[in-house]
């Protein structure tokens, strides 16, 4: 295992800071000390959309913001989808060419360290989507991990959001990744019992090493502290 991930688990952080901190660690690739560093956040409630998004007008955006969410239009793939407190989310920062992966290994390899992340927790039938061209991890009919990344000049960006012990009464308020019809789930529910965020996090970790063939490594105080005084 000669790559190395790099891990990094901020707790709950706003979605445009932790956004600010993506951009750093990206441009880090374009320098002479590149890293690939996977991002762990909560993010307080917010709701995001992505490129293929069609655009919300301000009466939608004002709608969803006074139900006392952040909104934000993001350079990702995928539809509208939120993020939250009791949910996972993960930014890996990655340089594909280190892997060998194009764009679309690259999410199958996502949804894999999902898959076994929630089959290490018990969750069962879990499987990728029956539909072509549709990402993320489900269980029955209900999403428990949305996907949505964006690559530059093979550096990853965004991520995936695995609903831990996720309020799930937020997605009321939207159509989830644009899906009629579809419903979402998260570990908790799925097993009727509390699986917190800090529980799935290392084993998340561990799941993207086993689907990498790399090792894990802290991802120091000192160089977070670096990326932290970089955005400020």
């Amino acid at each position: 295992m000669a790559n190395l991930l790099r891990y990094w688990a901020t707790g709950n952080v706003r979605y445009d800071k932790a956004y600010k901190i993506q951009k750093a660690l990206a441009a880090k690739h374009l320098t002479n000390d590149p890293q690939n560093v996977i991002l762990l956040v909560e993010h307080p409630p917010v709701y995001t959309i992505g490129i293929r998004t069609t655009s919300y007008s301000p009466e939608e955006e004002e709608r969803l913001k006074k139900l006392g969410a952040d909104f934000h239009r993001t350079n990702r793939g995928g539809l509208i989808t939120f993020h939250g407190p009791g949910q996972l989310v993960a930014y890996p920062i990655l340089n594909l060419k280190t892997f060998d992966l194009g764009v679309r290994r690259y999410v199958c390899t996502i949804e894999k360290a999902v898959i076994q992340t929630c089959r290490h927790f018990g969750v069962d039938n879990v499987r990728t989507s029956d539909e072509p061209n549709e990402t993320g991890v489900w269980v029955g009919n209900a999403k428990v991990c949305a996907i949505g990344v964006h690559a530059s000049r093979f550096i990853t960006s965004h991520g995936l959001a695995l609903n831990c012990n996720t309020d799930l009464s937020w997605y009321d308020h939207i159509v989830p990744c644009g899906l009629v019809g579809k419903e979402v789930a998260s570990i908790s529910k799925l097993l009727n019992r509390e699986v917190s965020v800090q529980k799935v996090a290392p084993v998340l970790v561990g799941a993207f090493c086993d689907e990498l063939n790399c090792s894990a490594s802290n991802f120091t105080s000192e160089e977070q502290q670096e990326i932290l005084k970089e955005i400020s």
